[in-house]
């Protein structure tokens, strides 16, 4: 909880905040509030708006990459990646096919680093689609051909987010918005994001499933640790330890990285989540977008949560409690829903 700034002391503000975090996702889906902006709240309180974020992002004080706002200081621990685009040593089939896809439309390719070059920052519907050969996907990606493009034009250091316009990005070249600055190797790299991904995270296993964007483990960072009742290898940051605790009860989004790693939660915590959109009504437990709820150092319940806008009001459907709350626990869930229903601009609706 210390890690991921969760105590009783709140951050001094966003940028403070994204620099111990390292990253924050930025996922679009508000069915309470985007999920960067649910992360700043919950630990900055309704102090704070969410004009900072976009104001950061389009000063390029934080920079977006890959579905994730990080301090533009850390891009110098992505170039290396982006350099040896789609990887190092031999290529898996998946590497393979993006690489000669890329190659096959590399025209397209110079025609939106020639139209950003004269007219960025643009939005991807102004940029042309020259493809001569479709992207072929089994998913919504399919016939993509720009958006894909673009992916893959940012892993390889080519094209930038550079902040957006209403919910659409603005593209511009990287070298417009990246420091200028010596690229630091691969390895390297890779072993200072993982002391950082461990310092803000505080425990991690050390060898975790694969995550292609953002690992949820730590590698050889920090120290290791045996957890009591739990298998496998976990490191510690022992900066962390041995440290006075002050904890606070908190409401957190389905996509917090206290949350993200279920099996870690479940394992460590012994809380079970699901994030339940994808599922039928019927289905669900807790709610489309239930949030967990954080109590000083035990994650002890979820709350069914629902901003509806257009109606004015944060509608509360259920507050499921893992285990009966105490009087003073539940005063203080509906304390952080009142100032959720305060930082959004709504009227707090608790459904019995």
């Amino acid at each position: 909880m210390r890690a991921q700034l969760l105590g009783s002391e709140r951050p001094a503000g966003l940028l403070e905040l994204v620099r111990g975090l390292t990253a924050v996702q930025l996922d679009q889906t508000a069915a309470v509030a985007p999920n960067a902006d649910l992360v700043a709240w919950s630990r900055l309180g309704s102090a704070y708006s969410t004009d900072e974020l976009a104001e950061a992002l389009a000063t390029q004080e934080l920079v977006e990459l890959q579905g994730f706002a990080r301090p533009s200081e850390s891009l110098v621990l992505f170039r290396a990646e982006m350099e040896a685009w789609p990887g190092e040593g031999p290529l898996l089939d998946w590497q393979e096919y993006r690489r000669d896809w890329v190659k096959a439309n590399e025209g397209c390719r110079l025609d939106i680093l020639e139209r950003l070059r004269q007219d960025g920052p643009m939005v991807m519907r102004e940029l042309p689609d020259t493809c001569v050969v479709p992207w072929e996907s089994s998913g919504w990606t399919n016939n993509r051909n720009v958006s894909q493009l673009l992916e893959f034009m940012i892993q390889r250091g080519e094209v930038a987010i550079v902040g957006r316009d209403g919910r659409d990005r603005l593209w511009d070249l990287a070298t417009r918005v990246y420091p200028d600055e010596p690229t630091v190797p691969v390895e390297e790299a890779r072993r200072i994001r993982d002391q950082q991904r461990l310092h803000a995270s505080g425990i991690l296993r050390a060898k975790g499933a694969a995550c292609s964007v953002e690992p949820i483990d730590a590698g050889v960072a920090g120290e290791r640790a045996v957890v009591e009742g739990v298998r496998g290898e976990w490191r510690v940051d022992p900066e962390l330890l041995g440290q006075p605790f002050s904890g606070r009860t908190a409401l957190l989004s389905p996509l917090d990285r206290l949350v993200y790693d279920r099996k870690r939660i479940a394992e460590l915590f012994e809380f079970e989540y699901q994030l339940e959109m994808y599922k039928p009504v019927a289905k669900r437990r807790w709610g489309y977008f239930a949030l967990p709820i954080l109590h000083g150092d035990r994650l002890v319940g979820k709350v069914d949560a629902t901003a509806a806008r257009k109606a004015g009001m944060l509608r509360v459907d259920a507050v499921h409690e893992d285990a009966p709350f105490s009087k003073t626990l539940s005063a203080a869930v509906h304390r952080e829903l009142r100032d959720l229903a305060k930082w959004l601009e709504l009227v707090l609706v608790v459904n019995p």
